[in-house]
C-alpha cells in the first residue's frame, strides 16, 4: 500500500476521481430545486399571495386594495428554501398604521421570512383607499319566514341581544336603515330555536356588504302557539255601594290580553269579557286580584289575571228634573200613549260621587217604558233607567208610569170599546 502512495500517478488518479465526485455532487444539489443560480443559491417563485393590510379597525374602514393579491420571489439555499415553503408563516403586509383617510400608494413588506432569504414582491407596491369607520347601534328585527303546521300559528320573536354595533364606512353610515336575522319556521310545531345571522339593510332592502356587525350572529327564539288576537278586557261591574257612598273610579291593571284560540272565533271578537267585580257593600277603597276565566273556546288567556282597584267616596244627591220618557216594545198595529205622567215627563234623584253628580244633566239620562206583549188597555208599568256609569237612583226612588194601548184610527181589528189617546209624548 506504501508503494502505491508513493507513486505519483496512482496519487494524481485518485486526486482527479475524488474532484470529479465533488463536482458531480454539487451539480446534482444545484439542479435538485429550479431556479439554480449554479453557486448553490436557489430561486423559488410563490403565487397569488394575499395582502395583508396592518390598521386600527376601530377607527378606519379598508374600501380596496389593489391589488389584492401579489408574487413573491425568494433566494436563498434549497433547503431553507423548503423550510419557508413548508411553513407558510409568511406574509406580506400592508402597513397602514400611519395612514390616514384617502388613497395611498403603500410599499408592500414580506414578514415571517427568515433573514438567509432575499426576498421580491411583485408588484412592490398597492393602491389602497382608506375610509373613516363610523359605528351605529341598531335594534335587531327578526322577519320570520314560512308558515308553521296547520292550525298553529307563530308568536312575537325573542332575540337576544336586542341591540347590535354595525361598523360601516363614514360615505354610507346615513344609509344603514336596519339590520334583521331571518327565522324559518315552515311546518313547526313546537318553539324554534336559532342561531340567526345579522344583516344591515338599506331603506330600499338591499343588503349592505361593507357592515361590519358586532356580534354578527345572535339567538332568536320564535313561539309556536294556536292563533290568537290582543282585544280590549272589559270587567264586569255588579251591585252597587251601599247609599251614602258611590264610586269615583275603577283603574284596571290592565286594558288588553291576548286571546288564542280558533282563527275564526277569533275573528268575531272585538273585546274580552273579564271577571265580575262586586260593588256591593263598598264603603272604602278596595283592590281585587281576580283570575281572568276561559269563555267559550278560548284557550288560553294572556295574563291570566287582572287587578281592579275601586276608589270610593261619600255620595252625593242630585235632582233631575223633566226627564222625558221613551216607549219601546210597541206593536206597530196599535197605538201607545203615557196618560200619568201627563206631561210623559219626570223627575228623578240620582246619587253618585261628587264630581260626577255636578256635571250630570237630565239629558245624560234615558227612562224607558217598556210595553212588550202588552194587549190594548190600561196598563201601570214601572220606568227603568238608563244611568251612566258609577250613577245610581236615590233610595227611594221607586217610579211607574201609566199607558194606554189602544188601536190604530182606521184598524177594525181593534177590539170595541177601545179609547183612541189624545196625545202622546
Amino acid at each position: 500500500m506504501d508503494q502505491w502512495l508513493r507513486n505519483t500517478n496512482v496519487v494524481k488518479v485518485v486526486a482527479l476521481v475524488i474532484g470529479i465526485l465533488l463536482w458531480a455532487v454539487v451539480r446534482m444539489d444545484g439542479s435538485s430545486i429550479p431556479g439554480s443560480t449554479g453557486t448553490g443559491t436557489v430561486e423559488e417563485t410563490i403565487g397569488n399571495v394575499a395582502v395583508t393590510p396592518k390598521y386600527n379597525e376601530d377607527q378606519f374602514f379598508i374600501e380596496d386594495i389593489s391589488p389584492a393579491q401579489v408574487t413573491v420571489t425568494i433566494a436563498g439555499r434549497s433547503s431553507t428554501l423548503k423550510r419557508v415553503l413548508n411553513s407558510a408563516n409568511y406574509s406580506v403586509e400592508l402597513d397602514l398604521t400611519n395612514t390616514g383617510k384617502g388613497e395611498h400608494m403603500v410599499p408592500l413588506t414580506p414578514v415571517g421570512f427568515p433573514s438567509s432569504v432575499s426576498v421580491k414582491i411583485t408588484p412592490a407596491y398597492a393602491k389602497v383607499v382608506v375610509d373613516e369607520k363610523k359605528n351605529k347601534s341598531m335594534p335587531v328585527t327578526v322577519q320570520v319566514t314560512g308558515t308553521p303546521t296547520v292550525g298553529l300559528k307563530a308568536g312575537q320573536p325573542v332575540v337576544k341581544p336586542k341591540q347590535v354595533t354595525v361598523g360601516v364606512p363614514s360615505r354610507i353610515y346615513e344609509a344603514v336603515e336596519s339590520v334583521r336575522a331571518d327565522v324559518d319556521v315552515d311546518k313547526a310545531d313546537s318553539p324554534v330555536t336559532a342561531q340567526a345571522k345579522l344583516v344591515a339593510y338599506d331603506k330600499d332592502g338591499k343588503a349592505i356588504e361593507e357592515a361590519i356587525i358586532n356580534p354578527a350572529v345572535v339567538e332568536v327564539e320564535v313561539p309556536i302557539t294556536s292563533p290568537f288576537k290582543l282585544v280590549p278586557l272589559q270587567v264586569k261591574l255588579v251591585g252597587e255601594p251601599p247609599p251614602g257612598f258611590a264610586v269615583s273610579g275603577i283603574r284596571q291593571s290592565i286594558d288588553k290580553v291576548t286571546v288564542y284560540g280558533a282563527q275564526d272565533m277569533l275573528d268575531r271578537l272585538e273585546f274580552y269579557e273579564g271577571p265580575q267585580v262586586d260593588l256591593s257593600g263598598l264603603k272604602e277603597d278596595k283592590e281585587f286580584t281576580l283570575p281572568i276565566p276561559l269563555r267559550g273556546d278560548v284557550k288560553q288567556i294572556d295574563p291570566g289575571e287582572v287587578t281592579v282597584s275601586v276608589s270610593i267616596v261619600p255620595s252625593q244627591t242630585k235632582i233631575l228634573e223633566s226627564i222625558p220618557l221613551s216607549i219601546i216594545g210597541q206593536n206597530d198595529g196599535f197605538h201607545t200613549s203615557v196618560l200619568i205622567p201627563q206631561s210623559g215627563r219626570l223627575n228623578l234623584t240620582v246619587e253618585g260621587a261628587p264630581d260626577w253628580i255636578e256635571k250630570l244633566k237630565p239629558q245624560d239620562v234615558q227612562g224607558i217604558v217598556d210595553v212588550s206583549n202588552l194587549p190594548p188597555g190600561r196598563h201601570e208599568v214601572p220606568v227603568t233607567w238608563n244611568l251612566p256609569t258609577f250613577v245610581k237612583k236615590g233610595s227611594q226612588e221607586y217610579l211607574r208610569a201609566t199607558v194606554e194601548i189602544s188601536a190604530r184610527e182606521g184598524d177594525t181589528s181593534a177590539p170595541s170599546g177601545t179609547a183612541n189617546p189624545s196625545s202622546s209624548p
